[in-house]
């Protein structure tokens, strides 16, 4: 049986009623990473059933820095589950283990730095056909909060997460499929969002296996997050984060985390960005940068993991 940590329920891994706020989205995230492979990326969904239309993001990283895109506003009209797009995501046991499909184009970038200009870099760079088939287990508790409905939270006002071992298979064009065989975390929300309500944040996923992992949360003037360690959940009461970014860019590149948990417990954390895209959201000429990152990271100096570091910062 899973365990449940807040005041969700495995139920909820169902999508929930439209809301009637036109900026209601409900939205799914999945990462992956296999240490072997050195492979790994996420795939997203959010329905935005009111704006008549999903988001729904595919990123594969490849050995040497190379990496599989795309991104769709597919067009919806209900928020009855997530399927759309060309991505499906499948409940097979709630609040236990999920199934994420992808069948369709990407484009095929050797420097995921084209996608600054999105316009460019799907014009310029070859595409390819990507089949992804991924089961997603969890191997922590779930984990988050389901807000009052006159909470005036514009970014995730109910919002879970859970660590995942991830299991199944990637293909490319003709090639034989790739198994992958690793760690991930999943993310749930629903409520009205916009990617401009908040001015920044450093969320900062990863697993060292099985029976341990992390989310590292620094946005604005909060800190926080969680480590797992089997089915404890173990909050994270202080973070010192440093980051080195390339040149003058905000394209983060490595960070260094001193993370105190609220058993006394402290932690040091080195993530050393593998492979780097830099994505954007645009509302009413507003543009969010948000760069995503697969992430090698040291724990203590000596146990090694990998996850996802995403930086956004909105202008100003």
């Amino acid at each position: 049986m899973v365990t449940v940590v807040g005041n969700v329920k495995p139920e909820d891994d169902y999508c929930h009623p439209l809301g009637p706020e036109e900026n209601f989205n409900e939205s799914v995230y999945f990462n992956f990473f296999d240490r072997t492979k050195q492979m790994g990326g996420f795939v997203r969904i959010g329905n935005r059933a009111n704006e008549g239309h999903a988001e729904m993001t595919v990123i594969v990283y490849l050995p040497g820095g190379a990496a599989l895109f795309n991104y769709k506003r597919p067009q919806i009209s209900n928020n009855d589950g997530w399927d759309a797009g060309g991505l499906k995501v499948e409940v097979l046991v709630p609040g236990e283990k999920i199934r994420t499909t992808y069948e369709g184009s990407v484009v095929y970038l050797t420097d995921p730095r084209d996608m600054r200009e999105p316009g460019d870099a799907f014009k310029q760079n070859p595409h390819r056909k990507l089949k992804l088939d991924l089961v997603h287990t969890g191997v922590g508790p779930m984990y988050g909060h389901v807000a009052d409905e006159k909470s005036e939270n514009n970014f995730a006002r109910a919002h879970y997460e859970q660590h995942m071992h991830v299991t199944g298979t990637i293909q490319v064009d003709d090639e034989a499929p790739l198994e992958l065989d690793g760690n991930g975390l999943r993310d749930h929300s629903w409520g009205p969002r916009y990617w401009q309500a908040t001015p920044s944040y450093r969320w900062i996923t990863g697993n060292y296996g099985d029976d341990i992992g992390k989310v590292i949360s620094v946005s604005g003037g909060r800190t926080g997050g969680v480590f797992h360690k089997g089915q404890e959940l173990i909050q994270i009461t202080d973070v010192k984060l440093d980051t080195t970014y390339e040149g003058d860019t905000n394209y983060h590149n490595g960070l260094r985390a001193l993370v105190t948990l609220a058993n006394g417990d402290i932690h040091t954390v080195e993530g050393k960005v593998k492979g780097f895209i830099p994505l954007r959201n645009r509302r009413s000429q507003v543009i969010t940068h948000i760069g995503e990152g697969m992430t090698e990271y040291t724990l203590d100096g000596t146990r090694i993991g990998y996850g996802l570091s995403e930086y956004l910062d909105n202008p100003d």
